[in-house]
């Protein structure tokens, strides 16, 4: 297979899809990549290699997209890249639809095959591909915090830890999933008073196991998150609902209601956002003021550290890649129920039902297009 990979145009978005030590894994094992010329410089990664790792360098992504059987990226398709997208092409990348009509719709026109990090999910619920970037987006979100409740960032003027006779900052943080649980691991460690609120309590039990007691728990319901988000310095997204679009847990009134200088940082933004002021940011323009509360709402926070980012997500996606590449989509969702939960759209329909629901589209599964049995693994005719 012809695998490609492009350099990411998002405002200051530096990982790359692939490290050349996936390149050369795909190599040996008689795969083409091509990589476009300058991919990987972000994440302090050369041409050359890539090219030691046996890659060709093309000039640009038009060369990339027009040779490549399957293209890897890290952030969704732009606007300005959807003419270069084609039938039948497999994209495999972070896609984010249940937020993202106009890209969907473009996806569906053009009968792409979409496979998305976010929804390949195990048996079990774990999320495998979209894990090592919640873990390092719930790493920095204290860290994005602490920096803007500093006085010359517009907060309130708070140490995290405060100090010796002084309290620590109240921080809140929106569930206790991989984001929130290594959020409050940071938290504590600075140590801030920290709550967690999930309608999950195995997983609140969990946290409080492996903080010791050092972090309070809550259940998610609307009197426990409007009385926490009120009292909160730092208030951090963590909510997901897979492929779907995030439920709001926090209304404007609450925002309204929260301390001057006090900060949100919704890291589910991608999805949608869980607070309703919420709306998408970049690197160059991270933060916006709403009724007095700084909001930072980065939809790629985890590429500001771009060589960890893209070592960590090519740890977990280089399997699936050299899966399908080395088997064809159909083939490896044959075999791999969890890669089939990936696909979203194929063949001009869509096959992620939340995705579908988003945006009124209606939901074709996905053994009915291919059409295999995802669970049992046996291929069968498309029902009558």
């Amino acid at each position: 297979m012809i695998v490609g990979v492009p350099r990411e145009i998002v405002d200051q978005e530096y990982r790359v899809a692939l490290t050349p030590q996936g390149a050369h894994e795909l190599v040996m094992e008689g795969h083409r990549v091509l990589l476009e010329r300058g991919a990987g410089e972000g994440s302090s990664i050369s041409d050359a290699d890539f090219r030691d790792a046996g890659a060709v360098i093309v000039e640009s992504a038009e060369d990339v997209f027009s040779e490549a059987e399957m293209v890897l990226k890290v952030k969704d398709p732009q606007p300005s890249e959807f003419h270069l997208l084609r039938e039948n092409q497999i994209l495999f990348t972070f896609l984010h639809l249940a937020a993202k009509e106009e890209l969907t719709l473009d996806l569906v026109r053009r009968r792409v095959v979409a496979v998305a990090y976010e929804t390949v999910e195990r048996p079990d619920g774990s999320l495998p591909l979209l894990a090592p970037m919640s873990e390092i987006a719930g790493r920095m979100a204290p860290q994005v915090g602490a920096h803007y409740l500093e006085k010359m960032n517009g907060g309130r003027g708070m140490l995290l830890g405060g100090a010796t006779g002084v309290p620590p900052a109240n921080v809140v943080i929106l569930g206790a999933g991989i984001v929130g649980s290594h959020a409050a691991i940071l938290a504590t460690g600075m140590e801030a008073h920290v709550v967690v609120l999930d309608n999950n309590i195995e997983k609140l039990r969990y946290l409080e196991h492996i903080l010791h007691g050092r972090v309070t728990t809550l259940v998610s319901n609307k009197m426990n998150v409007r009385e926490m988000v009120r009292e909160a310095d730092l208030v951090i997204g963590a909510v997901l609902v897979v492929g779907a679009l995030t439920p709001v847990l926090v209304d404007e009134d609450t925002v309204r209601e929260m301390r001057p200088g006090s900060v949100v940082a919704d890291i589910s933004v991608d999805q949608g956002g869980c607070i309703s002021t919420s709306r998408m940011t970049t690197h160059s323009d991270p933060v916006y003021v709403e009724h007095d509360v700084i909001h930072y709402c980065v939809g790629n926070m985890a590429g500001a550290v771009p060589r960890t980012s893209t070592f960590a997500l090519a740890n977990v996606t280089l399997p699936y890649i050299t899966e399908i590449a080395g088997l064809g989509l159909k083939e490896a969702v044959r075999r791999d129920s969890c890669l089939a939960k990936g696909v979203n759209t194929v063949e001009g329909r869509v096959t992620s039902e939340p995705v579908a629901r988003a945006h009124g589209l209606e939901y074709e599964p996905l053994e009915y297009v291919l059409p295999i049995d995802v669970d049992s693994g046996q291929l069968f005719g498309r029902p009558e």
